[in-house]
């Protein structure tokens, strides 16, 4: 008999709802099954993906950013060095995603339970004018249970984003299960 993992419900980090508090902004906490990516985020709290912020550790040359951009949208790498460069007037050469051992050490979270308050890292947060469109959006809180839906010009503001555009809009197909017909079989009359 396989033994059942018991899903472990995270916390709301205590430093996240103390930043928050300190700097006054309107937002509500929302708690949630466990997800692990925006697109389950969105599925779980039945929101358009275009109003989940999906945030990303990004290594700029020698330096780390925040990246945010909405969840129907895949980081164009060429754009946010551009983008990046241009912010921190100096020419980008490299940006790459760093793998989440480095994430947790540089962080001290754990893998994928990432924070889209830059602040609470001292990273600067870039943020995709996509996403500046919305007027609410969901925002990782560092739990795997909860997020933080705040007006998008208030979380701006908070964090000092620099807006770009570097978002991509992905084409998601939705795939519906086949129905599957069962066959009867053909019972003969007798005569």
């Amino acid at each position: 008999m396989a033994k059942k993992r018991k899903k472990v419900k995270t916390k709301l980090p205590l430093k996240l709802a103390k930043y928050l508090e300190k700097a006054g902004v309107k937002h509500d906490i929302l708690e949630h099954k466990t997800v692990y990516t925006a697109f389950d985020a969105a599925a779980t709290m039945k929101k358009k993906l275009n109003e989940i912020a999906k945030s990303l550790l990004i290594k700029a040359d020698k330096d780390y950013y925040l990246a945010l951009l909405p969840a129907d949208c895949s980081l164009d790498f060429k754009k946010l060095a551009k983008c990046i460069g241009a912010s921190a007037g100096k020419t980008i050469k490299v940006v790459k995603i760093p793998g989440e051992k480095i994430m947790e050490s540089l962080l001290k979270v754990k893998a994928g339970a990432m924070s889209a308050f830059g602040g609470l890292h001292k990273l600067p947060v870039i943020m995709d004018k996509g996403l500046a469109k919305a007027k609410k959006a969901v925002f990782s809180s560092g739990s795997f249970n909860h997020s933080v839906e705040m007006a998008v010009k208030d979380f701006a503001k908070l964090e000092n984003a620099v807006l770009g555009s570097f978002g991509v809009k992905k084409k998601i197909k939705i795939v519906k299960p086949k129905q599957v017909v069962k066959k009867k079989k053909a019972v003969k009359k007798k005569k």
